[in-house]
């Protein structure tokens, strides 16, 4: 639940310095390809049957290791070049209508054969233009990048609604966010079979912040033999919001609590928006937001907008854009609030029979280490027992700071993995 890879498009706004990203990139109008795809009578198939592929990237190693470096990810040095394209497939809405979703996959272009992929989901993006598949500076293609350049497939959907797709972004809604990736994994075997690659079975799944509930839950699907081929190989999100209902949104709403009242304003209206649109919470939004924000804050939410858009036009916590009515609702959820929460949690209420590793921060200001924790728990009480990795308090334990480390981390961990 944050803004970009590291803040890039914020920190001039509110997070301060951000890692800078340069890097080969070309990026269609948002839509346009879903647009086409959409009203294409020749477009057929069912769920991850690629529409579109289109070249986004092409990196020797010493690019890469430019690319990169410019992002402080030095570690392991690259071992292969590049390819990339932005892909648009068939997938199903969060309702369960045909729609087209978008995301990128990425191949090393210095070896041959059969690759394992890596799923990377990506934190939270508003505007859908920095999704990875259409955004050089997109999270999703950095990681994408990062992990193709040490031999795999990096593979990341952009979710519904964000990228390419149509519409508007589900925001928290972990069956679409799964379904999105799933169907954004089968796109990928086809993509790679057209460059004379092949897909291992096995998936190594990771994911960062909204992108660790999303990892989570396309974990599950995975594990449950929902695709005829795939399977999940390992399991590694970071930093997920896996708890609203007992760790994020009471930490967000506690008054002189751990986290960045900013933020916590920020993913609060992005939730109650898109709550709305798929559980009805409210008639008018005066019920829900305070004025002038009632009248401003759902176009705010329209996909057209990014995070340095929207931040200026929220105010500095939560009990100053929603009423007191709703603060109460948020402490006792019940009906549609209930469901729409419902949505998101419960990604951790399964046994993954894979090795499992939680990467986190007790020192995150943007999403409480007690998402990790509650995960965890939840975890053990159907017999896993998960590793957990906690950068702790301090210098390099923010939100983003974690994506950062973990990043490498996973990597390696991903390497012991056979």
């Amino acid at each position: 639940m944050e803004m970009s890879f590291v803040g890039r498009r914020v920190s001039r706004v509110l997070l301060g310095a951000a890692l800078v990203v340069s890097g080969a990139g070309c990026a269609a109008q948002p839509g346009e390809h879903a647009a086409a795809a959409a009203g294409r009578s020749d477009v057929t198939g069912g769920r991850g049957t690629v529409v579109s592929v289109t070249p986004v990237v092409s990196m020797s190693r010493s690019q890469v290791r430019d690319y990169l470096g410019d992002e402080g990810l030095t570690s392991p040095p690259p071992r292969s070049g590049v390819s990339g394209f932005r892909v648009v497939y068939r997938t199903v809405s969060a309702t369960g209508r045909p729609t087209v979703a978008s995301g990128v996959v990425v191949l090393p272009s210095d070896t041959a054969g059969t690759v394992r992929a890596v799923s990377f989901t990506h934190g939270t993006h508003a505007g859908r233009s920095t999704a990875g598949s259409v955004a050089a500076d997109g999270q999703s293609r950095i990681a994408a990048i990062y992990y193709a350049t040490a031999g795999y497939a990096g593979v990341a959907p952009d979710y519904l609604g964000l990228g390419e797709g149509p519409g508007a972004h589900p925001y928290l809604d972990a069956a679409s966010e799964a379904s999105a990736s799933l169907d954004m994994l089968r796109a990928a075997r086809a993509v790679a079979a057209r460059q004379g690659r092949g897909l291992e079975r096995r998936v190594l799944v990771t994911g960062f912040s909204q992108g660790g509930q999303a990892a989570m839950a396309l974990g599950r699907r995975l594990q449950s033999g929902t695709d005829s081929y795939l399977r999940l190989g390992a399991l590694a999100p970071i930093s997920g919001t896996y708890d609203l209902r007992r760790a994020q949104l009471p930490e967000s709403l506690r008054a002189r609590g751990s986290l960045d009242p900013r933020v916590s304003a920020f993913n609060l209206a992005y939730a109650t928006v898109s709550w709305n649109r798929l559980h009805h919470l409210y008639k008018a939004p005066s019920e829900v937001f305070q004025a002038p924000y009632d009248t401003t804050v759902e176009r705010l939410f329209d996909g057209s907008h990014d995070e340095s858009d929207i931040f200026p036009q929220l105010p500095a916590s939560p009990d100053r854009l929603v009423t007191q009515r709703y603060l109460r609702r948020l402490d006792h959820p019940s009906g549609a609030l209930l469901r729409a929460i419902r949505a998101a949690d419960g990604t951790c209420d399964w046994a993954p029979s894979v090795p499992t590793r939680l990467y986190g921060a007790s020192g995150d200001e943007q999403v409480t280490f007690g998402n990790t924790r509650n995960c965890v728990r939840a975890l053990r009480a159907h017999g896993t027992r998960p590793q957990v990795v906690d950068y702790g308090t301090g210098t390099g334990t923010d939100h983003f700071a974690t994506l950062h480390r973990a990043l490498p981390d996973t990597l390696r961990w991903f390497q012991t993995q056979t």
